[in-house]
């Protein structure tokens, strides 16, 4: 195989299907990215066996062929040789010869035969939305997916279409992110469950151009991102999602307008004085005209006031403010509006329309201060 490209196509396609390489694993082969210049098209690949990554680059191919190349050590060098061609050249032995410039590289790729390609997955019928809108709404929701793995549901994100519509919900057990999208066609319907690595890969590589597309493509197991020259195979997460219709009440005892850039400042403030693990929650007492925020912490205390629009009951209710600062980053809106019902109900902060809703439970604070 010989191959001739730029420097900037060539990192920025390695850049982009690293991101399915595994940072461990017993499968040697799949530590390693596929250069595939076997038809008239350069293709890299890698492939975890549950994410899989595909992307074609520009170029020149003066001799056909495939070899499989340790990811790391391949990334390492194409970042490092200066801005100008590269020639990538293979022989029988799989001895590799990387040339830029004045630099030579010689390494040892992998049969091209033995690596995993990504499963062949039929594409019918894509679902269609901007790459900015799937940014978004990932952006939106992914914080609040669970880290650890004792409820593997949690670690992924609910993608349902119904009609026009797209749903996204991520939860944790202690709050949820729910986004609504309005489709700009009727597709049929879908519910499944994606990985939260699949989706924070794909957000960190999706362009988001609000004038390009992602088409989705769904299988029983699979999910398929295509934009651009890029296409990401994901697994499913299996089993039924939970429902959360029954949390979602639309009753509430007090209605709160409220400065979100006000709001977020001052919980951000609070969080100064509670070091990383300590359980600290934000104290809101909320008045007609007025809600004092406060918080008590083995540093010190804080309180401060914001002035605000409320109907209904005075409350006075705590949080974990972290939950409150992950969701207020991601509203665009410059008031936002919170629905509480006591102090051992969820608040939620949503829109009229409800493009965004989060569901954020409170703590009790009288067991928390002692």
């Amino acid at each position: 195989m010989k191959i001739i490209c730029s420097k900037s196509n060539l990192l920025h396609g390695v850049n982009i299907v690293s991101k399915a390489v595994p940072s461990r694993t017993t499968m040697a082969i799949l530590e390693c990215i596929l250069i595939d210049a076997s038809t008239n098209e350069i293709k890299l690949t890698a492939n975890d066996m549950e994410l899989g990554i595909e992307t074609k680059i520009e170029g020149e191919i003066a001799e056909r062929g495939v070899i499989a190349l340790d990811a790391k050590i391949f990334l390492e060098i194409v970042r490092k040789l200066p801005d100008n061609d590269v020639t990538i050249e293979t022989d029988a032995t799989f001895k590799t010869i990387i040339t830029c410039e004045k630099a030579k590289f010689n390494i040892i790729g992998k049969s091209g035969e033995d690596f995993s390609y990504l499963p062949y997955i039929e594409r019918n019928q894509p679902v269609i939305l901007s790459q900015f809108t799937l940014k978004e709404v990932i952006r939106q929701t992914i914080f609040s997916i669970a880290d650890s793995d004792t409820n593997k549901l949690m670690t992924g994100e609910l993608f349902e279409i119904h009609e026009n519509k797209l749903k996204v919900v991520s939860l944790d057990g202690h709050r949820i992110s729910i986004r609504n999208i309005e489709l700009k066609e009727s597709y049929e319907e879908h519910k499944v469950v994606v990985p939260g690595k699949t989706l924070q890969e794909v957000s960190k590589i999706l362009p988001g151009d609000t004038n390009e597309n992602v088409s989705m493509f769904f299988t029983d197991n699979h999910i398929v991102f295509e934009f651009g020259s890029t296409t990401v195979i994901s697994r499913l997460i299996e089993g039924e999602y939970f429902k959360i219709e029954q949390m979602l009440s639309s009753d509430y005892e007090t209605k709160i307008k409220i400065n979100k850039r006000e709001l977020l400042d001052c919980i951000d403030r609070a969080t100064l004085l509670v070091k990383e693990g300590d359980k600290k929650p934000i104290i809101m007492n909320v008045t007609d005209g007025n809600m004092e925020l406060k918080i008590n912490s083995f540093i010190g205390s804080m309180n401060e006031n914001i002035d605000i629009q409320k109907s209904g009951k005075n409350i006075l209710i705590g949080f974990n403010p972290k939950f409150f600062i992950d969701a207020l980053r991601v509203i665009d809106e410059e008031e936002v509006t919170l629905y509480m019902v006591n102090p051992k109900a969820p608040c939620f902060i949503k829109d009229e329309e409800e493009k965004f809703i989060y569901l954020i439970l409170p703590v009790n604070f009288n067991a928390a201060a002692n």
